[in-house]
């Protein structure tokens, strides 16, 4: 395969380009026209975005070849993220590159509404000594609310347990045992309302947070409760919010993102409680070296056929630690050997995560696993992203299941399912020094390393069998670098798990099955 070609339309920083220099042909276009990038996309694999270019189903049209956009920071709102997920194209961002910027400028808010910074800086410069009219509060014996406790979330509860304040959160995907071990107690939206001094927001927008904080939620917060918000636009209404400000019932807010941006015109302008910063979280040097590297690491990742696991339009279900990728190649492998075995799709299939593994999330599991069922048996490209449209189109279903209990192995994958009659069924595992290894298949017990050229052969469990196969195979030149027998579960029968350093040619298929004692033979590139 030639080098894929990656087209960065806007500034990133030079240690991501030069990262993906080492393998993409990399065409930029900053200050071009919007005609010119459109122009490049036409053969490339990748894009690369910041917020100012609108990366409409038009543009994705235009580039057949494109597997991957890459939006070097968080927000993809310039990215038409249903119409990629249509074409099979995986969005990808740097969720984290900005994640200690955007914190730090949450306690900036924080303390500039607490002192009243801004208004106080205001009054000066307009020639009036006004001391008694800034009272503040101190953060000290405070309790601040955190909605969303991800990465920006933990780093502002970090930041503020040492103003001595204490931290309550609201996130439905994070543990009381996680929080616990961050010093955060975890509530309900209601009980966080009811007791929050200070309410920080680091959600994501979706249709589930838009307007999170209007009127009805405002009503259920104490008396004098600060509001701030450096996440996204939309989450808080910003009208709702100058209401319960005039009221009275909230003391103040600090605002870094709008419903409309660039914005100019708010309700909140014209309050004197507001402190407000025109979306400046991740407006640091250093978060925006980050984002840069990080989404050039992500896109190339993509291009290499790998699972980004922070990928936007991949419903992953909650985090995975980054020890799940060897795991994750494993399931697509054994998807393929699957598919080799069976010769077609089931109508279910089930995958079983075991041991260690079944403590972490099975979805990039079923989901890699699906993709290599379909890459045999599907006429288009198959990518992370349409698998599971793919598989829906053809009447293919995945269950999930997750088992603490096993018996050979700290963490095994299998996946099963009927065809033709037949229950088939596929188990692997990751070992340290092996790497990805076969360990069984059909109820045959086999423990042979996964290879690009890999040939499984059933035989009768009598004495020549092995010998006639190693034979045969010297014969037509393919050399086994890795070979190893068991036996079925009645003991009649015996499989051969055998790794080739070559390509086995297909026709040889009938020359093997010939040999005595040779029952079925299947062979499998994984490449």
């Amino acid at each position: 395969m030639g080098r894929h070609k990656v087209v960065v339309a806007e500034q990133i920083a030079q240690a991501g380009i030069t990262a993906l220099e080492t393998t993409c042909d990399v065409v930029i276009t900053v200050g071009e026209p919007i005609e010119r990038t459109i122009a490049e996309l036409a053969d490339a694999s990748a894009l690369i975005v910041r917020s100012a270019t609108t990366v409409d189903e038009e543009m994705i049209t235009a580039a057949p070849n494109l597997a991957v956009i890459g939006r070097a920071g968080i927000g993809v709102d310039n990215i038409d993220v249903d119409a990629a997920t249509r074409h099979g194209v995986m969005v990808v961002n740097a969720p984290d590159a900005n994640a200690i910027s955007a914190a730090e400028h949450t306690m900036a808010l924080i303390l500039a509404q607490a002192r009243h910074v801004a208004a106080a800086d205001r009054s000066l410069r307009e020639g009036r000594w006004d001391r008694k009219l800034f009272q503040g509060v101190e953060l000290a014996g405070k309790t601040l609310g955190v909605l969303g406790l991800g990465k920006i979330g933990t780093f502002v509860a970090q930041r503020a347990a040492a103003f001595d304040m204490a931290v309550v959160a609201f996130d439905p995907y994070v543990s009381a045992d996680r929080a616990r071990r961050l010093g955060v107690e975890m509530l309900t939206l209601d009980e966080l309302f009811a007791v929050a001094d200070i309410i920080t927001i680091h959600l994501p927008k979706t249709p589930q947070t838009q307007n999170l904080i209007d009127a009805a939620s405002i009503a259920k917060m104490k008396d004098g409760v600060r509001i701030v918000n450096v996440a996204r636009g939309g989450i808080v209404s910003e009208a709702d919010l100058a209401e319960a400000i005039r009221s009275g019932k909230v003391a103040g807010a600090a605002i870094d993102v709008f419903d409309t941006e660039p914005s100019t015109d708010s309700p909140l302008f014209g309050i004197s409680e507001v402190t407000v910063t025109p979306h400046l979280g991740a407006s640091t040097r250093e978060a925006q070296d980050k984002a840069g590297i990080a989404v050039a690491e992500s896109v190339g990742e993509a291009l290499a056929g790998e699972m980004v696991l922070s990928a936007v339009n991949l419903d992953l279900g909650p985090p995975a630690s980054p020890d799940l990728k060897p795991f994750i190649h494993l399931a697509e492998q054994l998807g393929k050997i699957f598919i080799a075995l069976a010769k077609r799709l089931p109508d279910e299939l089930t995958v079983t995560v075991r041991g260690e593994l079944s403590e972490e999330p099975v979805k990039p599991i079923s989901l890699s696993a699906l993709k290599g069922i379909l890459a045999d048996a599907c006429d288009v490209p198959v990518s992370y992203v349409n698998a599971p449209q793919l598989a829906e189109s053809r009447g293919l279903s995945v269950v999930e299941v997750s088992d603490h209990d096993v018996v050979d192995y700290q963490s095994m994958i299998r996946l099963s399912g009927d065809v033709g009659g037949k229950h088939r069924t596929v188990a692997g595992t990751v070992m340290e020094r092996k790497g990805a290894v076969l360990v069984g298949i059909d109820g045959y017990a086999i423990e042979v390393p996964i290879a690009e050229h890999l040939l499984l052969v059933r035989n009768d469990d009598v004495p020549g069998c092995i010998g006639r196969v190693g034979t045969f195979l010297g014969d037509i030149g393919c050399n086994i670098s890795d070979m190893i027998v068991g036996r079925g579960p009645d003991g009649s029968a015996a499989m051969m798990g055998i790794a080739l350093d070559v390509s086995f040619p297909q026709e040889s298929i009938d020359g093997l099955l010939e040999l005595e004692g040779i029952n079925a033979a299947r062979y499998v590139e994984l490449g």
